[in-house]
């Protein structure tokens, strides 16, 4: 998903390739480093995600210390053990893919259980959608994107952006 747009990546790729970097490298160098959780979503057989096909495989490769969860749905806590991980009390900061499937349910699941939730702008991404409703006009990644800020930050998300990245991890 975040290979070049001609490969099949999304359309925004390559700046989120550098925004999740930097916000991985800001976390990782913190004077006290929060736990880095990432999500790995496993596709069914034949689905580009299938379980060690190429595009299983995470972008940014875990630390030692950090943990690696293999989700098999949308919403990163059902089925796994992500919960035990994150106490309801605890801050979550999102980025990753998608937009509308996995950082929608999974911001979703995480103020049901009582988390306060931050999604980065420009951190995460989808692809165009087809709305076979609408006659098969496109609404471009852009907009679905910022329909799921959108939505989310009504729902209670605080949505942050890029520049507010360098005091993210200080001062907490």
């Amino acid at each position: 998903m975040l290979s070049s747009p001609t490969e099949g990546g999304v359309p925004s790729s390559e700046t989120v390739y550098r925004n999740i970097e930097h916000i991985l490298d800001r976390a990782r160098s913190a004077k006290q480093p929060p736990r880095i959780i990432h999500i790995r979503n496993s596709g069914e057989s034949g689905d580009p995600d299938a379980p060690n096909s190429p595009g299983w495989q995470l972008v940014f490769s875990p630390l030692e210390h950090e943990f690696l969860i293999d989700k098999l749905k949308n919403n990163a806590f059902a089925g796994t053990k992500l919960a035990e991980l994150i106490p309801r009390d605890a801050e979550l900061i999102i980025v990753g893919m998608q937009s509308d499937y996995c950082v929608r349910a999974t911001c979703s699941a995480a103020l049901a259980r009582g988390n306060t939730v931050i999604l980065i702008k420009e951190a995460h991404a989808t692809y165009d959608r087809i709305e076979v409703w609408n006659g098969g006009m496109v609404t471009i990644a852009y907009d679905v994107e910022s329909e799921i800020e959108a939505e989310l930050e009504e729902a209670g998300v605080n949505l942050l952006c890029m520049s507010d990245v360098p005091h993210l991890f200080s001062d907490r």
